[in-house]
């Protein structure tokens, strides 16, 4: 356990039928009101920029951030397992996340996006935070995942870079909540100039924190 940002980060380990999940606690100094529960990529972890960024930025308003790493990259595998494998995990974690006795918002990055997206309602969650919802393979869009986005059934909040080649926010169906991060590709990188990337996380914690702020 460590203090950091004027409150506390722990780490759970949490066995499901596919391992051992493992969730990383940002707890804020102030009460909080509700859990952000947030999943990995399939081409990545927790250290992505932008739920690093969301971890550091929202305990201090109120918000318990939960990073969620799946079996599959706890146990140092570099290839995610299919999308029902990755469902499962999340689903049997999930009573972990509801721990602390507040509201649960479901989210994540890409694939995790997908997760929490799928299963949210089922599990109860409030309302579903997708950062880099892959809405498509690269060149692919007649491959489209719009439906579980818009079959997720509860408040949703897409956060998507401007020329993620997953999906571009012109993409997206009609009347879907999203804000855009200017030049974002999937991972929110930007193009280089003096302050791009953080007014990149800027605009991800901003527009996370406001939005909670209406859910909560």
């Amino acid at each position: 356990m460590g203090r950091e940002y004027g409150g506390v980060i722990e780490t759970e380990t949490v066995p499901t039928p596919s391992g051992d999940a493992r969730i990383t606690w940002h707890r804020g100094a102030r009460k909080a009101r509700l859990v952000l529960a947030l999943g990995h990529g399939a081409g990545g972890g927790i250290e992505a920029r932008d739920l690093q960024a969301l971890a550091e930025a929202l305990p201090g308003r109120g918000v318990t951030v939960a990073l969620v790493e799946q079996p599959w990259r706890v146990a140092g595998k570099k290839v995610a397992p299919a999308p029902k494998t990755l469902d499962a995990a999340w689903t049997a974690l999930w009573p972990a996340l509801e721990k602390p006795g507040l509201p649960v918002v479901a989210g994540g990055r890409s694939a995790g996006a997908r997760v929490a997206c799928r299963t949210g309602r089922g599990l109860g969650a409030c309302a579903v935070l997708a950062l880099s919802f892959p809405l498509h393979p690269p060149g692919r869009p007649e491959k489209s995942r719009a439906e579980e986005l818009t079959g997720a059934g509860l408040p949703t909040l897409v956060v998507q870079g401007g020329r993620d080649p997953f999906g571009r926010p012109g993409e997206f169906p009609p009347g879907i909540r999203l804000v855009e991060v200017p030049g974002g590709d999937h991972g929110f990188a930007v193009p280089k100039a003096p302050g791009t990337r953080e007014e990149a996380l800027a605009v991800i914690t901003g527009a996370v924190a406001d939005w909670l702020d209406g859910i909560a």
